[in-house]
């Protein structure tokens, strides 16, 4: 900030005149502490918000466990909103890829929908004869005040098995309401009594949606640590059961996982690390901080041969797109504050500038460490909405966005490289190998010819447009 004006780190000045409701939501980095930022409070009904509802955050964290039935008490929209929504890849069952829903009616709004998900919780022990049953409450549930708690509990008492309810009507509150709501199911599930204690860790918040469960444990059995449970990703009912016994928890999500720690701190004695596999630098930090926090001096010793190994071979490949990509900016919207600060580091690395960064959950010390290492003049944006992504976006001249599914077609209509760093890709962004991964999808995106014959809004009103655009193709041809 100078004179009283937002400037960019080139000098440029930033205009940024939010509404009201939106005024400590938006902060222009200006290299000073203390932003305040408004974050962590629940989007107004009506409004037009990124953030999803309690819900999907239960849906989202509990879906991959592989051998679960979801049963999701309420309308069919909202089972088929989440339907195999994250993706998430098993190494054994795969009944968690369907979604089972009471499909309540105006009828059963009318006189209750408890007698129809006793009927569905009695057909699916029927037909497939389960060991885990999650019975999610909707909105409409909340409205109504089914007593899902007590028909959970008499069927767990009929069939012998767990039928676990997750309070998650969509009204109550927010995305991170759904995490925490899902922490409490997991919590019923491992039940509270201790266990007698394993050598060996739990990986908390990892959803495996492209196999990087399966390549991140590999780096830790290779390096002499036992794995009792994943939570979640490929993840199943025996194993999530023994997670108690474990003697530390590495948690990667931390929006969604960290009260789930807290609360296996509590009731078990098992302290946990916050860690993030996102990019060279914070793999490497993580593996030092895990192999550290156990304290054996040979696993230290293989966890340095295997960081040298790697990011010897790594850096390599990272050279090329460093040359490619230098001096390019981008764009970051995306649902955890951790995965936004690990983005900003792997940009940094590759020689691209953050200009704009912003999370659905984010807390006000995630915010914090953004703004520490973020350039002055990066905007930054709490539960952002898709006009204010496209007026920095374009204000900034990102050349590309990272973010989510619903970010993709405001990315393209804006004729703007985008990756996807969520829900649908389909190969693996985290560890040594997705850090080259990412790499090379950058460059594609953001170095992709289409983008020559795709010009921003401003020159559509050019008499010279269309005369540059068939220069343009000559060049190319």
């Amino acid at each position: 900030m100078k004179d009283g004006k937002n400037l960019d780190s080139h000098g440029t000045e930033i205009n940024v005149t939010p509404i009201k409701e939106r005024e400590k939501s938006i902060h222009v980095n200006s290299g000073e502490c203390g932003m305040n930022m408004n974050c962590d409070g629940n989007s107004v009904s009506g409004s037009v918000s990124q953030r999803a509802c309690v819900y999907c955050g239960a849906r989202v964290v509990l879906n991959p466990i592989t051998d679960a039935y979801h049963i999701v008490h309420g309308p069919i929209g909202c089972a088929s909103y989440t339907w195999d929504i994250r993706g998430s890849l098993s190494s054994g069952e795969e009944i968690y890829r369907n979604s089972f829903s009471t499909d309540l009616r105006e009828k059963d709004i009318i006189f209750g929908g408890e007698k129809k998900l006793t009927e569905a919780i009695k057909e699916i022990v029927e037909q497939n004869n389960p060991k885990l049953i999650f019975v999610y409450s909707t909105c409409i549930v909340g409205v109504i005040g089914d007593d899902t708690q007590a028909v959970c509990r008499q069927a767990e008492k009929d069939y012998g098995i767990r039928v676990i309810p997750v309070f998650s009507p969509g009204f109550a509150g927010n995305k991170s309401m759904g995490y925490k709501a899902a922490c409490n199911a997991l919590i019923s599930l491992m039940g509270e009594e201790k266990q007698e204690k394993v050598e060996g860790i739990n990986f908390l918040g990892d959803f495996n949606l492209s196999g990087e469960m399966w390549m991140l444990t590999n780096y830790l059995k290779n390096l002499g640590i036992n794995i009792i449970s994943k939570i979640t990703g490929d993840a199943s009912y025996d194993e999530i059961i023994k997670a108690p016994s474990a003697t530390l928890n590495i948690v990667q999500c931390a929006g969604s996982m960290t009260f789930l720690a807290k609360k296996m701190e509590e009731l078990y004695d098992i302290p946990f690390v916050k860690i993030s596999f996102i990019g060279v630098e914070d793999t490497i930090q993580s593996i030092r901080t895990i192999v550290d926090v156990i304290g054996d001096e040979e696993m230290k010793e293989k966890a340095e041969k295997f960081i040298e190994e790697m990011f010897a071979k790594t850096d390599k490949e990272l050279a090329y797109y460093r040359e490619k990509l230098k001096g390019k900016k981008a764009a970051i919207n995306v649902g955890g504050a951790f995965k936004a600060i690990s983005l900003i580091k792997q940009f940094n690395d590759l020689g691209i500038q953050t200009v704009m960064v912003g999370t659905q959950t984010g807390k006000k010390d995630d915010y914090e460490i953004i703004r520490s290492i973020s350039d002055e003049g990066t905007i930054i944006l709490d539960d952002t909405n898709p006009y204010e992504i496209e007026k920095f976006v374009k204000q900034t001249e990102a050349d590309i966005l990272v973010g989510g599914v619903k970010e993709r077609p405001l990315a393209y209509k804006l004729g703007l490289a985008f990756v996807d760093h969520n829900h649908e890709r389909k190969h693996p962004l985290t560890g040594f190998e997705g850090a080259i991964n990412f790499a090379r999808e950058v460059h594609e995106s953001v170095n992709n010819p289409v983008w020559k014959f795709i010009k921003q809004e401003k020159m559509k009103g050019d008499d010279n447009y269309v005369k540059e655009l068939c220069e343009l193709e000559c060049e190319s041809m």
